[in-house]
């Protein structure tokens, strides 16, 4: 072998100065014990943070099951109390445990997800803490974002607070027959925000909870139903009482009116008295929102009541007997006037003077 071959062999055979180094079998050992130690010495700090947050998430679902179990026990003992609470006949009818159990449930969920929301959210923050994660930018941009949004949707805040002291205060729920000034029908849906009326005409309304400025329940307490009879002035009104009292007894006696009356048919007397006519006042108290439909019962049996008692309405058809003559067709005529005829001394007087002419 040449003198060249033997120092391009070395050559070779020589490490790159630009090649990456191994790692020796020493540099492994130590680095195995580095991460070993550094382990050590933070697992105690894991395994804190781990437990606490562990602990706060046990915590958290304990306490709103808890919680959501308590709201739901008192919801149900304040329906109980208050279905025993009735004292009279009247406020027994009144309670309806449909409407009841609608508006415990109304209420129970709005308890509920304000409850779980606070528990969580709490819960939720002190997790972030346990991380040492600092909270104070978090909290005032979580606050500097709620005015703005509370600035933004005032309206939508208007709504729902509007929508939960309703709920609350039992202004009107499912079935009522309320009249909310802007719109008025059966409510058929009750939500946080709008609640949905079904008009006269089947049309569907919806009304915005904050937009509510006053509300007549139609469907609360008891209805009056009342009718005007209007009759000749001449009618014996002892006999128009007696007929109409008559009446009332026998309807109070029926099914289903015995039902939907609540209190006796009475004869108030006269509304208003003219010359050729009289109105009678009938009122009775009535189940709520029934009263249109005893009106017109009441109308139609007063009706026959008073042809079989020959009682005359006014606008009725007219009694045999007391028809009115026959008006003179002449009656209408004017006499003959002296200026029609053109002979007459009259007319001649009245007539102009012709002009005479003048001749040269």
């Amino acid at each position: 072998m040449s003198l060249s071959a033997a120092v391009l062999l070395a050559a070779g055979s020589s490490p790159s100065p630009t090649a990456p180094a191994v790692p020796s079998l020493q540099d492994a050992q130590k680095s195995a014990t580095n991460a070993a130690g550094w382990v050590e010495e933070n697992w105690s700090t894991w395994l804190a943070i781990g437990l606490r947050v562990l602990l706060i998430v046990v915590i958290a679902v304990v306490l709103r099951a808890v919680v959501r179990r308590a709201i739901t026990k008192l919801i149900d003992r304040m329906n109980r109390r208050a279905g025993t609470g009735a004292s009279t006949a009247l406020s027994g009818l009144l309670v309806n445990a449909e409407r009841r159990r609608q508006r415990s449930e109304a209420i129970g969920s709005v308890l509920r997800s304000v409850a779980s929301f606070l528990v969580l959210g709490t819960a939720a923050l002190m997790v972030l803490g346990t991380f040492q994660i600092n909270l104070a930018p978090l909290l005032a941009s979580a606050g500097v974002a709620g005015v703005a949004i509370g600035f933004g949707a005032r309206n939508l805040v208007t709504d729902f607070l509007s929508g939960v002291f309703m709920i609350l205060e039992d202004q009107y729920g499912v079935g009522d027959s309320i009249d909310a000034g802007v719109a008025s029908g059966e409510v058929i849906e009750v939500g946080l925000r709008v609640t949905k009326l079904r008009g006269d005409n089947g049309e569907i309304w919806y009304v915005r909870n904050g937009e509510v400025k006053r509300i007549g329940n139609l469907s609360q307490g008891w209805s009056t139903a009342g009718v005007d009879v209007t009759v000749r002035s001449d009618e014996d009104l002892d006999k128009v009482k007696e007929t109409i009292a008559a009446v009332g007894e026998r309807m109070s006696k029926e099914e289903p009116w015995n039902e939907m009356l609540w209190g006796p048919i009475e004869v108030l007397g006269l509304d208003s008295v003219l010359l050729d006519s009289m109105v009678v006042r009938v009122s009775a108290k009535t189940m709520p929102g029934k009263a249109l439909t005893v009106e017109r019962e009441l109308r139609w049996r007063i009706k026959r009541a008073f042809d079989a008692a020959d009682i005359q309405i006014v606008g009725g058809p007219e009694i045999p007997g007391q028809t009115a003559a026959a008006a003179d067709p002449t009656a209408g005529v004017a006499a003959p006037s002296a200026y029609a005829s053109t002979v007459s001394p009259q007319s001649i007087a009245a007539s102009p003077i012709p002009p005479t002419s003048t001749t040269k």
